[in-house]
């Protein structure tokens, strides 16, 4: 469903947030960079998928967030809801699934109070056991969620104090559920805990905040000028009752109505439209990517050609690795602005026809 207008004029600002403005595009133009972003921290779980990486390491966890430092990022991307009783929590899935005696129960995260949030799972408190913790996959299957290394759920504040790379960049995506209504009022009690724990101790570290909910978006620059605020799309991958959501078009000129710096999409949207890259550069907007093709390298570094400004990634140690390899000064021409093709000519015409055949799945 589409969410309400906002009346943003109504709503009261938060005046006291550092002065520290950390636009991406304005630190990339200063050196360059490609930029790369740890999905969910060290990447997202499917603990159904043949790929051992993505059942490795518990996501949106403190443990996570700290694996993932240890790699050249220049930001890890995570989750923020809001409980029950108004306490900003890192978790992905609009309900949690666990099972009492047999029988399988959910609760939508949003309805439940901080406490009972962070009895799921592993407990921090030695000898304390915590209630079983399934989750629906997207075919809807219920199953045990299974990684190799787990970890307790966790607060956005204890990500600010427990991360240990205080320059490494918090990408704070604003999450909602499709399906509900929201009306101004209780989308502004929503983020307003979120930027309350951001302005208290976000400190120098870098910010940028995300939504795919155009209202919550448009809400969060309007509540703050600070940080850069981004629109997620789909790229018209997906189609949703809000005509804002649908298509690259339409989240650019959501940007330029509402002052945000840029748009996140999904890969697949950019190289169905390609032609659209210089749009968004030439409307003065950052463009960043998000999807599984962002776990090959080689689709990766097309992005890198094509003026894409950077990428979220779930294989954090692959892709931060081939971007270290591609951005090399012996990679790069004379005047260090463009890069040297890594691969031979049948290699890049070969990956010319795979992306439009990788897209289509």
């Amino acid at each position: 469903m589409s969410l309400k207008a906002i009346h943003v004029s109504e709503v009261p600002s938060l005046d006291h947030f550092p002065e520290n403005p950390s636009l991406i595009c304005s630190s990339r133009k200063a050196n360059n960079k490609f930029v790369v972003v740890g999905h969910r921290g060290h990447g997202m779980n499917m603990s159904q998928s043949p790929d051992l990486r993505f059942s490795a390491l518990k996501e949106n966890s403190i443990l996570s967030f700290n694996a993932a430092s240890k790699f050249p990022l220049d930001f890890i991307e995570f989750d923020v809801q809001v409980t029950r009783d108004g306490c900003p929590i890192i978790f992905h899935d609009d309900f949690i699934y666990s099972e009492e005696q047999g029988v399988v129960y959910e609760k939508r995260v949003t309805e439940v109070c901080l406490s009972e949030f962070m009895s799921y799972g592993p407990q921090r408190d030695t000898g304390k056991t915590g209630k079983p913790l399934l989750r629906k996959s997207k075919e809807g299957k219920i199953h045990k969620w299974s990684v190799a290394t787990d970890d307790s759920f966790c607060t956005l504040q204890e990500a600010f104090e427990k991360v240990e790379n205080p320059n490494l960049g918090f990408n704070i995506e604003l999450k909602l559920d499709d399906n509900l209504f929201y009306s101004s009022d209780h989308l502004s009690r929503l983020l307003l805990p979120i930027l309350q724990v951001v302005s208290d101790i976000g400190n120098d570290r870098p910010i940028i905040f995300s939504s795919f909910h155009p209202d919550a978006a448009l809400l969060v620059r309007k509540l703050q000028t600070t940080y850069p605020v981004f629109f997620l799309t789909n790229g018209g991958t997906e189609m949703y009752h809000d005509t804002r959501r649908n298509s690259l078009e339409e989240a650019i000129k959501v940007c330029l109505e509402g002052g945000l710096q840029g748009i996140v999409s999904e890969v697949k949207g950019v190289f169905r439209n390609p032609a659209l890259v210089n749009k968004i550069k030439e409307s003065k907007l950052s463009l960043m990517t998000y999807g599984k093709l962002n776990n090959v390298a080689e689709a990766v570094y097309m992005q890198h050609l094509m003026g894409i400004e950077g990428v979220i990634v779930d294989h954090v140690e692959e892709i931060t690795e081939a971007v270290r390899e591609m951005m090399k000064p012996s990679n790069r021409d004379a005047d260090g602005t463009k890069p040297k093709p890594n691969f031979s000519d049948r290699e890049l015409s070969f990956l010319l026809k795979l992306i439009p055949e990788l897209i289509q799945h």
